[in-house]
């Protein structure tokens, strides 16, 4: 089984109602799961993870609050995130023409780290009058052959 460090950036609330039904589809397919509210580049490890990035976006594009320190701490980073791999969920509204772009920045970002894709850019759209949580944890038992 694998270990997940679930990253979350979230201005309201919503998306970490994704990443904790992330965390509870991940723990019952067996895997060790750490979620992070307040994540800090620093304090996450990184050798042989999975790093589950779920994300809003805010405002013209940007990251919301809670994670904008992480991202600017992996933007400067030189460590070696080769043995890292990742995949990113976007949480937003299909209306404004930012969609997800936090979430697409932080999937580039990831890539030109190093960090392993391990599937393309999920992204799930409020706008469509949806479970945001059964979204993603179907999205998780769809992967779970990829997430090891």
């Amino acid at each position: 089984m694998a270990s997940f460090q679930i990253i979350v950036g979230s201005m309201l609330g919503g998306t970490e109602y994704v990443a904790e039904a992330c965390e509870e589809t991940l723990i019952e397919l067996g895997h060790q799961v750490k979620v992070h509210l307040q994540p800090q580049f620093g304090q996450i490890p990184s050798n042989n993870q999975i790093w589950l990035i779920c994300t809003s976006t805010h405002g013209a594009g940007e990251h919301p609050d809670n994670i904008k320190n992480f991202i600017e701490d992996l933007t400067k980073s030189d460590q070696d995130l080769s043995t890292c791999q990742f995949l990113v969920i976007g949480v937003g509204d299909s209306s404004y023409d930012t969609f997800c772009l936090a979430a697409k920045n932080t999937e580039k970002l990831l890539i030109s780290n190093n960090c392993k894709k391990i599937t393309p850019l999920f992204t799930i759209d409020m706008q469509a009058n949806i479970d945001p949580e059964l979204l993603a944890q179907q999205h998780m038992i769809n992967k779970k052959d990829l997430l090891y």
